[in-house]
């Protein structure tokens, strides 16, 4: 959004999060279409070619075998079974169908979620929904450990100070005793002299 509203889109809270591309110079050629101050909202047509042409890209879509007319899995329709069929795992069923712009039918008189709560529903799922979602619970599981490993720390370094503590109690008393024997001693020998 930074990018966009440095070419001289206004940014607001209608502003389309897709939009057309647009040119990096403000030249007007007898309409405003194209440049940045006029988006356009982008189609899912076009959602769709930006999609399928990443597949391409990334060596994940290979051209047909002779006698196939179709891939194995539609490139838009995909990601929807994908989150349709991961996020159900977690989240309320209606709210999977809300969140995918479904109409919920009858429900929708009676079931009338905010949207914080479907939000807070949503978010139990991000974690399947994530694609690289391994290497996201490894890091999570890192700084679980991390963090442990500071409490532990923590732990053990007052036990460590409570130790120090007895140890230096410890050795007052003793000197204090050693003084005491040494006092002792001293009147001991000083009466059998004496005597």
């Amino acid at each position: 959004m930074d990018f966009r509203a440095s070419y001289g889109e206004n940014i607001t809270g209608e502003s389309w999060v897709m939009r057309d591309i647009w040119q990096t110079t403000n030249i007007t050629y007898g309409a405003n279409l194209g440049l940045a101050t006029c988006p356009k909202k982008l189609k899912s047509s076009g959602i769709k070619r930006l999609l399928e042409r990443a597949l391409w890209e990334q060596g994940i879509r290979h051209p047909l075998a002779e006698g196939v007319r179709r891939h194995e899995w539609k490139a838009a329709h995909g990601f929807r079974m994908f989150y349709k069929s991961r996020a159900e795992q977690v989240m309320r069923p209606i709210n999977v169908e809300i969140t995918m712009g479904h109409n919920i039918g009858v429900s929708e008189s009676y079931y009338k979620p905010t949207e914080r709560e479907v939000m807070e529903d949503y978010l139990k799922a991000v974690d399947l929904l994530t694609i690289n979602a391994d290497k996201l619970i490894l890091s999570r599981q890192v700084e679980e450990l991390t963090e442990k490993s500071k409490d532990n720390e923590y732990i053990i370094k007052g036990k460590l100070q409570e130790k120090d503590e007895q140890l230096r109690n410890i050795q007052d008393q003793f000197t204090a005793m050693q003084s005491q024997i040494q006092a002792f001693s001293t009147v001991y020998n000083s009466e059998e002299t004496s005597q």
